[in-house]
């Protein structure tokens, strides 16, 4: 690993980053803090500086590891079509080089899917769960269609998908609200790989249905829901946590609660990891 030093920084709350060699593709983590981990996985179009603002509440008492996922950030393709399981595989390498045992997930969006995986995988080494603007339900019948849908245009300008499919996470009234942050999350997206872009789809589109997590595991979840989140439904978010233990914390905005309600979610999950550990 590679440490980089920042003198303001008190001792222990350095930000070390670093690659390991995952299948002969390049994987960046980066991690912050000690005690307990804490792992984050960022969603689709992001990479791990989506949580910049999260974690240096998370890391005054926890470890935080932040992890680019398969064909976002600093990390590499391995093909055509990144899974949900192969990227939970990924994830799960970086850990144990990380000589990590027990630790929390919180994944945003598509990381909330990886984290399912992950869970389906190895649940022994969970401590909590936490989906941030995610479901453990599998793609529709139409949804389906609308990733192929977008697959074409990515294969066509992959650059116009991104700058489109932006501002569409946000609800209706924060896109003019937050509209200097999305003009910085787009160019922050458009470093994302045509490759990269195909291949979360493709691996999105046939991710398994996760709902009986809900009632079979051991550790702790929690879903974290936007009222007017313009990509996951509202109504089948709360109806397939009906008779489980999830926790649920409502926020009355949209997909990107971390910019649209960021300091209510810094609560939320600081309270979540406390409940965990």
């Amino acid at each position: 690993m590679t440490k980089n030093i920042t003198p303001k920084i008190p001792k222990g709350f350095e930000i070390l980053s670093g690659l390991i060699n995952y299948k002969n593709t390049d994987i960046h983590y980066k991690v912050q803090g000690k005690g307990n981990a804490i792992v984050l996985l960022h969603g689709f179009l992001e990479n791990s500086s989506m949580w910049n603002k999260i974690i240096p509440h998370l890391a005054k008492k926890n470890r935080v590891i932040c992890i680019d996922l398969l064909g976002h950030g600093k990390s590499g393709n391995l093909g055509y079509i990144h899974t949900m399981k192969e990227q939970a595989q990924m994830v799960k390498a970086v850990l144990n080089h990380l000589r990590l045992r027990k630790y929390i997930l919180i994944g945003h969006s598509m990381g909330g899917y990886i984290a399912l995986a992950f869970a389906e995988l190895y649940p022994q080494h969970i401590k909590g769960l936490c989906l941030m603007n995610s479901t453990a339900l599998p793609d529709t019948k139409e949804k389906k269609i609308n990733r192929d849908r977008a697959i074409v245009t990515v294969k066509k300008n992959h650059k116009t998908f991104i700058r489109l499919a932006i501002p569409n996470l946000f609800s209706e009234e924060n896109k003019t609200k937050f509209a200097v942050k999305i003009k910085q999350i787009t160019q922050e997206a458009l470093l994302t790989s045509q490759q990269g872009i195909i291949a979360a789809l493709e691996g999105m589109k046939i991710r398994k249905d996760h709902t009986k997590l809900y009632k079979i595991s051991k550790f702790s979840i929690q879903m974290i829901i936007g009222k007017k989140d313009p990509v996951l439904d509202y109504s089948s978010l709360i109806l397939q946590i009906q008779t489980t233990k999830v926790k649920v914390v409502e926020f009355p905005d949209g997909h990107m609660s971390h910019f649209e309600n960021k300091d209510a979610l810094i609560v939320a999950l600081k309270s979540f990891a406390r409940f965990c550990n």
